[in-house]
């Protein structure tokens, strides 16, 4: 994707294509992957780039409000960011911290619960946390 591309699809989701935003989303959309921030900002500084890491991660969380990213929660102090932003779910392997893309049509969800008065369902996601065989 040129940059000009990216400068588009970020307008496209309401965002100002700042320089920092664009670096950012042309490390992010250049493939399907999930990145978490540090490894962003790693590859962002391996590259030569300068983008502080609160720009990193203030990039991410308006990539995330806006839809052009999806953020995966693994656990309660690990975060990923995925490109593939259709439905869809994770295998995530505790020991290597890789996770994995399962398709949405891979997983059959019966008998939801009723959901609170006065909400609507947003979406459903499933992490299935994997490791190793002893």
């Amino acid at each position: 994707m040129s940059r000009m591309d990216i400068a588009e699809k970020l307008k496209e989701h309401g965002l100002l294509p700042t320089a920092q935003r664009v670096e950012v989303a042309e490390l992010m959309l250049s493939r399907p992957q999930h990145l978490s921030a540090d490894q962003i900002i790693d590859q962002l500084h391996r590259a030569g780039s300068r983008v502080s890491k609160a720009t990193v991660y203030n990039c991410l969380k308006a990539f995330s409000e806006t839809g052009l990213l999806k953020e995966i929660n693994v656990d309660a102090t690990r975060k990923f960011y995925d490109t593939t932003t259709n439905p869809h779910h994770h295998f995530y392997h505790v020991e290597t911290g890789e996770l994995t893309d399962i398709p949405a049509d891979r997983i059959s969800i019966m008998d939801l619960p009723l959901l609170p008065k006065g909400t609507e369902q947003d979406g459903v996601e499933v992490l299935i946390r994997v490791r190793n065989k002893q």
